[in-house]
């Protein structure tokens, strides 16, 4: 399309024949038409000849499609169509010179040629490329057959006219109009057309909408003229027949005149609206007048405006009323208020500066902020107002020095706004002053209180211990007797060990309750433990409590003291069995992947925990003293029939295994207490049950032990013990000591015996120490209490709790010693 392809070369003009045709009819003559499909002019066949001349000189769009191949012969006027493919177009067939638009034209040229039935077309859309683009054109154009020499149609002529301009303002036109009818859509304004001469008014869907019309039929000015207000209607008339006649002076050739008048209407049930018109007013070709127009709706507008001129009338009396409460505010308020600029100066004060701080308001303007806060608190005071000059909104308390040299505590909130910031201050002096008191007050009361409960903490603990040494004293005054009896001897010396055990047994609930117990957590099957002690519940509850268990099929592990969490389950029972007086029904279920509630304010937690219940069916618990129940030495059992400590060991074990107990009881249907331990997920391998690690005998073998402890009666006491049972000994009073005894290469020493709390360096260290020297080297500690140990339950020693007997004594030395050949002590790192 538009390719320079083989131009037909010129010669001598060869059709000397040929007259007129512009530039065409040259190009024709020029030709060598011998060297074409066409052959040479001279045996062109006379019709071809003679149709060539008519479309030549035709003064429209003319061309001819030559025989079956339908070559091309065109006029100035298609060449001009034809764009950049003119001339090369000349004589060429039209599937090669006119390929973008041969698809519609050829099968109709050959129809043409075939029937001899010539036809017209209007307004076709045929897509052609010219000017180097692809454009979209409109014709008009018509199809006539020419006949040949031998009788038959040798050609087709082509007469058009090209409408693609015409199209494209039609389209322009059509878009004009739509885009209007948007805007006055858009901007909710009628439009009219009316013919004078005749009356009828023309007007669209939002002109009759605020004429109240209808929708649809023929309008008319009686119509329209109907609405309008009888007050109104003499004016708008006159000023239309005022600007009828100003279009009458004028020359008839184009002339118009345009009007804007406003006016109300009034609508079928009685409301009025107020309308804005425009109108321009014209002649037909027949001269008689035409009126275009439009129509506003201004009837919100005019009543936005009525009330704006009502609120102007009042404008200055209300700014003059609000400038007076602001002055009455600034004038009168408690509260300092004050303008200050962005670097911290005063610009304006109100009155209470003087009320509150003493200052006028001359001491205060031009003068920085810091001039009056108390140095401790100029860097927060240049903060805040710097902040202020950031836009932030600062809010602070400072401290001001009152002119009487006093200090004031005052809380600001300030916001800036243009080049100053605005603030306001409280004097809340007085109240800071009464929340120390307060705070004060609070702390003496909780000091109060930690007497009290310290004052029935160590009366409880005074109670039982004085009831547990007159046992033991009166033992030994009793053993003292030469002349005793060997059975009572046996009964008194039972008497002591017994009463020992209960007091160890007191001192092992005021530590489990305090969480300083030292304790020795392992991992063991809580369903099987709580099978095993099942009988023994049964015997310690009574007949007439009925115990049943709910306990999972499989196992569930959990991580505790054993010993502990022993004593905690009897704790529980022996709790429950004394609030059903001897009689009821005593519950324990066992749950395990059960997730850990809020309780008593701690949070939740979502790690898996095995949860123990004991649901008893007695008295309850009042909600009153559901908070205390856990505190030492606190029972709602009459006198002797508890210590108050059972559930304070409950308590305090599971808190320090990580786990927690909740209760919730109901006035006379009974109570539930739960006990939370942390869950493990399974046995360790090569664990063993506690029952199986007891040694055959206690007795040593020579053995050399290093006993380190710095009271004295303690350490005599235990390196006879020691040496009653076999073993070699030598004491040390201090940590330091026992390190300079013990060397590098370990004195000798066989096992290390040390006190955990001790002056200088505890016992701890100084096994961290040794088994630092010696890795293999069996350390025992012992301890009645020691934070250390209970805080850190890994610290990887064998420990002997305090009170001990000479067996539990041999027992674990015996222990550590025969594992000493192996290196499986830990160092605590």
């Amino acid at each position: 399309m538009g390719s320079n392809a083989k131009a037909y070369p010129a010669s001598t003009p060869s059709v000397p024949q040929l007259i007129g045709g512009g530039e065409m009819g040259q190009r024709v003559r020029e030709t060598d038409w011998s060297a074409t499909a066409l052959g040479s002019y001279e045996a062109w066949p006379q019709s071809l000849r003679s149709i060539l001349s008519l479309v030549l000189n035709a003064s429209g769009i003319a061309a001819i499609f030559w025989g079956p191949e339908q070559l091309l012969l065109y006029n100035d006027a298609y060449g001009l169509a034809l764009g950049d493919r003119h001339p090369w177009a000349l004589g060429r067939p039209m599937a090669e010179a006119l390929t973008d638009i041969a698809p519609v034209l050829g099968p109709q040229v050959a129809e043409v040629l075939r029937t001899g039935a010539g036809f017209a077309i209007e307004n076709l859309t045929l897509v052609m490329h010219r000017h180097g683009r692809d454009e979209e054109t409109a014709w008009t154009y018509s199809f006539s057959p020419v006949q040949g020499e031998t009788g038959g149609f040798a050609g087709v002529l082509l007469l058009a006219i090209e409408m693609t301009g015409r199209k494209a303002a039609e389209r322009s036109a059509e878009q004009a109009r739509t885009r209007l009818e948007t805007a006055l859509r858009v901007a909710r304004l009628g439009a009219f057309e009316w013919d004078v001469s005749t009356g009828a008014f023309e007007l669209n869907a939002r002109s009759r909408e605020i004429f109240d019309l209808p929708q649809e039929g023929q309008m008319w000015a009686a119509d329209v003229f109907a609405r309008i207000a009888p007050d109104h209607l003499d004016r708008v008339q006159a000023e239309i027949v005022a600007a009828m006649a100003l279009l009458d002076a004028t020359d008839a050739g184009g002339a118009e005149h345009s009007i804007n008048f406003s006016y109300d209407i009034v609508h079928s049930d009685g409301s009025q609206r107020s309308i804005d018109s425009s109108a321009t007013l014209l002649r037909n070709p027949d001269r008689t007048p035409r009126v275009l127009g439009s129509f506003n709706d201004v009837t919100d507008l005019r009543r936005a405006e009525a009330r704006l001129h009502e609120r102007n009338a009042t404008l200055e009396q209300h700014v003059a009323e609000r400038t007076a409460e602001r002055n009455r505010m600034w004038e009168t308020s408690p509260d300092l208020m004050v303008i200050i600029d962005f670097e911290g100066t005063f610009r304006r004060v109100n009155p209470a500066w003087t009320t509150v701080l003493g200052y006028s308001e001359e001491e205060l303007v031009n003068h920085h902020v810091n001039e009056f806060v108390i140095p401790d608190d100029h860097r927060e005071t240049t903060e805040a107002y710097e902040l202020a000059a950031g836009g932030g909104l600062p809010r602070i308390e400072n401290r001001y020095r009152h002119k009487d040299g006093s200090v004031r505590c005052v809380s600001w909130v300030a916001a800036p706004a243009g080049d100053m910031t605005y603030a306001t201050g409280r004097d809340i002096t007085i109240e800071k002053m009464q929340a120390e008191a307060l705070a004060q007050a609070e702390e003496a009361l909780r000091q109060a209180q930690k007497m009290e409960a310290v004052g029935q903490l160590t009366g409880g603990v005074a109670h039982d211990f004085n009831n547990l040494l007159t046992i033991i004293r009166s033992s030994v005054d009793f053993l003292r007797r030469p002349d005793l009896p060997d059975v009572r001897k046996e009964r008194y010396l039972n008497a002591v060990s017994d009463t020992v055990d209960r007091a160890a047994k007191l001192t092992g609930q005021l530590l489990a309750f305090a969480r300083r117990q030292v304790l020795k957590p392992e991992v063991f099957d809580v369903a099987a433990k709580l099978r095993g002690v099942a009988d023994m519940l049964d015997t310690l509850t009574g007949s007439r409590i009925h115990v049943s268990l709910e306990v999972p099929d499989e196992p569930c592990y959990a991580r505790a003291d054993v010993s502990q969490f022993e004593t905690a389950l009897v704790n529980m029972a022996v709790n429950a069995r004394d609030a059903m007086d001897g009689e009821g029904r005593l519950v324990l279920r066992l749950f395990a992947d059960a997730p850990k509630p809020q309780i008593r304010l701690h949070a939740a937690s979502k790690v898996d925990f095995v949860a123990l219940s004991v649901t008893d069916t007695g008295t309850g618990i009042a909600s009153d003293q559901l908070g205390r129940i856990f505190e030492p030495f606190f029972t709602t059992k009459g006198v002797g029939k508890g210590t108050g400590l059972g559930l304070s060991q409950v308590f305090g074990f599971a808190k320090q295994s990580g786990g927690d107990v909740d209760v919730d009881s109901v006035v006379g249907k009974g109570t539930t207490f739960t006990l939370y331990l942390p869950q493990e997920a399974a046995f360790p391998a090569g664990a063993m049950d506690a029952d199986a690690k007891q040694a055959t005998s206690p007795g040593g073998a020579g053995q050399r032990v290093l006993v380190v402890e710095d009271n004295v009666e303690v350490g005599q006491f235990c390196t006879q013990i020691l040496e009653d049972l076999g073993y070699v000994t030598e004491w040390a009073a201090t940590a330091e000591e026992a390190l300079d005894r013990f060397g590098l290469d370990g004195g000798g020493f066989d096992v290390v015996f040390a006190d955990v709390v001790m002056p200088g360096m505890g016992g701890v260290a100084l096994a961290e120490t040794l088994l630092e020297r010696l890795p293999a080297m069996p350390v025992v500690l012992t301890s009645g209490y020691s934070h250390v140990l209970a805080r850190e339950d890994d610290h990887g020693f064998e420990v002997l709790h305090k009170p001990y007997s000479a067996e539990q004594l041999g027992r674990i030395l015996q222990r550590v010693t025969s594992k000493a050949s192996t290196p499986a002590y830990k160092v605590a790192s």
